[in-house]
């Protein structure tokens, strides 16, 4: 049974969501929120599977409220399902934790496979938010049959399997776990990472990772 606590400043929208989630039988609703604060001392209180999260709420919003489940519950998943799809929202979302990003117009059937996926480390995009990630990288996104980047062949070993992990969804909690190095040490790799490849966030590190995948299996 996958746990899931209901983030939205409007009831009405709650109780939809809440009447179409209990017809899946592997779903269950453990509580709602209304606002990102409320929800920071739910998940922590009831240690969800799943957060569905809006972003615009009073009080604290979606973005901050994500931000801060994901540093103290990186076990709690977080799927943004919001009425909003600008590149900010989208970007900071992703950036601080959240596992996917949908819009309120998502048929209950896709939404109801896209909890499950993200409960299992997958992340999960909405028709268009792939292309305003893409729209990040300012020289455009790298294709398979280009050169592998020069930053990608500098990473070390140890880097490029942290790095296969992010594409994965894995948590820094998942790889320290996977690759048996401290959670620090974890973050210490991811940094270097994004550094390293000059990106912004996770997600975009999973696109490289996955573009250049073949590249990075063969240089294990």
């Amino acid at each position: 049974m996958i746990k899931v606590l209901l983030v939205d400043d409007q009831n009405l929208i709650r109780q939809g969501l809440k009447e179409l989630l209990k017809l899946e039988a592997d779903l269950e609703i453990i509580g709602e929120a209304e606002n990102g604060k409320i929800a920071v001392e739910l998940a922590a209180k009831l240690q969800p599977d799943v957060v569905l999260m809006d972003i615009r709420m009073p009080i604290m919003d979606g973005v901050a409220a994500t931000k801060e489940i994901h540093q103290h519950y990186e076990n709690i998943k977080i799927l943004v399902l919001t009425t909003f799809d600008n590149d900010e929202y989208v970007s900071a979302a992703l950036q601080h934790g959240a596992m996917g990003y949908l819009l309120k117009d998502t048929p209950s059937e896709e939404l109801a496979v896209a909890i499950r996926a993200v409960h299992k480390g997958y992340t999960q995009l909405g028709p268009g938010i792939v292309q305003k990630l893409l729209n990040q990288f300012p020289h455009g996104i790298p294709t398979p049959s280009e050169p592998v980047p020069p930053s990608l062949t500098e990473l070390t070993p140890r880097e490029k399997e942290v790095l296969k992990l992010i594409a994965t969804g894995a948590s820094n909690r998942e790889i320290a776990q996977e690759l048996y190095i401290s959670e620090g040490t974890v973050k210490n790799h991811v940094t270097n990472i994004l550094n390293r490849l000059s990106l912004r966030d996770r997600t975009q590190a999973a696109i490289i990772a996955n573009t250049f995948l073949s590249y990075l299996n063969e240089s294990d």
